[in-house]
């Protein structure tokens, strides 16, 4: 328990901000979870439930004890959502990868349909209208500012919806992830979660090439229509 107890407190200091370790751990199993993705490996999702569960100890401020004694409600029950959305896309990649080769990529991207992006952006929309109401009734703790909530609540919303597509194989969700980022940055750096404002950003940078990878796959593995033979054009 002392182990526990020692590595649950400690933190370093940059600058003068005192920062848990657990932030900085955390951070980088999610960071090593987006290289896993990228490269279309299981372990993305494992590696990355561990980064999850350690950050919702961080950013839930009330509930531990951190520098910033404040929450992040969004930061934080969004980690709950991605351990459960994760489950789901690591069984999803397991049955994919059933019946390939050796080594091979989990899953073949693909651009999500019309209707697949059309209903994606939809509850996208309406959970972020929800959410935000639900934040704002909670309260965080402390004074935060109205535009505070809508924030919190598309990088909490967001954050699911690029994690579901990435389950189902959508070139999207790269996207999506860039338009969380654009957002989570200010929003983490305003509440002085500074390794993760600064991992946002390292990852965006690879959120970007992870996009040109996965665009790149979806055109070269889709399956392609078969030529059409002389008989076919028969008649």
């Amino acid at each position: 328990m002392d182990i526990w107890n020692d590595f649950f407190g400690a933190t370093l200091t940059i600058a003068g901000h005192d920062i848990l370790w657990r932030e900085v751990i955390g951070n980088g199993f999610g960071f090593l979870s987006a290289i896993f993705g990228m490269r279309r490996l299981i372990w993305a999702w494992p590696v990355g439930i561990i980064g999850n569960a350690l950050l919702f100890t961080v950013f839930m401020g009330v509930w531990f004890s951190t520098p910033q004694e404040h929450s992040l409600l969004g930061q934080a029950f969004r980690q709950v959502f991605f351990i459960a959305t994760s489950v789901y896309g690591w069984w999803r990649w397991n049955e994919s990868r059933k019946g390939r080769a050796q080594g091979a990529p989990a899953i073949t991207p693909r651009w999500a349909t019309t209707r697949e992006r059309l209903a994606y952006l939809a509850v996208a929309a309406a959970g972020i209208v929800l959410v935000q109401w639900v934040f704002l009734e909670v309260g965080v703790g402390w004074d935060a500012p109205r535009w505070y909530y809508w924030c919190d609540a598309w990088i909490f919303v967001g954050s699911i919806v690029a994690t579901y597509a990435m389950a189902r194989g959508w070139t999207d969700f790269w996207l999506v992830w860039i338009a969380v980022d654009l957002v989570g940055v200010p929003l983490l750096w305003h509440g002085g979660y500074y390794p993760s404002a600064i991992m946002f950003i390292v990852y965006g940078a690879l959120v970007l090439w992870g996009f040109v990878v996965w665009k790149r796959a979806a055109r070269e593995e889709s399956p392609r229509p078969e030529p059409a033979t002389a008989d076919s054009t028969v008649g």
